[in-house]
């Protein structure tokens, strides 16, 4: 069975602070890639889906969307595939630019 396990967007900023490798997938679409973004953010394209498919199945990925219901799915998705550290920024970009970094423009 999937395992994702929500991440608030204070932990992520911890984990930022900490320098702790992971992957932060955004599953967003590219206009709104645009409008917000965070750095680090990679969009969820074919190439990347690929060489996510191709990284060790312990590699930490994080997704995150606009309020966190897409990349939840997205996160699933992932660890059907056998990754073992899977999160889901909740609330998404929203929630960061709201609680953790207000110069992330709201949309």
């Amino acid at each position: 069975m999937e395992r994702v396990e929500e991440l608030s967007v204070h932990e992520y900023a911890a984990m930022r602070r900490r320098g702790e490798a992971h992957e932060l997938v955004d599953v967003r679409t590219p206009a709104e890639l645009a409008l917000a973004r965070l750095d680090g953010g990679r969009l969820l394209d074919d190439e990347l889906g690929e060489e996510l498919g191709a990284m060790p199945r312990e590699t930490t990925l994080v997704f995150l969307c606009h309020h966190g219901v897409r990349s939840h799915a997205a996160a699933r998705a992932f660890a059907a595939r056998g990754f073992a550290r899977v999160y889901n920024l909740t609330g998404g970009i929203d929630r960061w630019s709201r609680e953790v970094d207000p110069s992330v423009p709201r949309y």
